[in-house]
């Protein structure tokens, strides 16, 4: 599967601060629903992706159900934060 540039750039480094729109998967309008139930943050999103132990089938349907999320910005957000992990933790 290839990455976006979004994904490259976001797991190329440190998360840091980041806004959640960094995220791969994550546009404007997904990024506002996310921001106004507190997950203005892109280590937010990675807080909820471990409590949920990395499970994809779990990550997803939370973002889907919750955000209104779909199949392809859910596979992508959860590849991504999958792929900051391995590199990162």
């Amino acid at each position: 599967m290839a990455t976006s540039q979004k994904h490259r750039d976001f797991v190329a480094e440190p998360m840091g601060d980041k806004p959640v729109g960094c995220l791969a998967g994550i546009g404007e309008v997904l990024g506002k629903k996310l921001e106004d139930e507190g997950f203005d943050k892109a280590y937010v999103v990675l807080g909820q992706f471990l409590v949920l132990k990395k499970n994809e089938d779990l990550f997803r349907e939370w973002l889907r159900k919750t955000f209104g999320a779909n199949a392809r910005q859910s596979r992508d957000c959860f590849v991504c934060l999958q792929e900051w992990c391995n590199a990162f933790l």
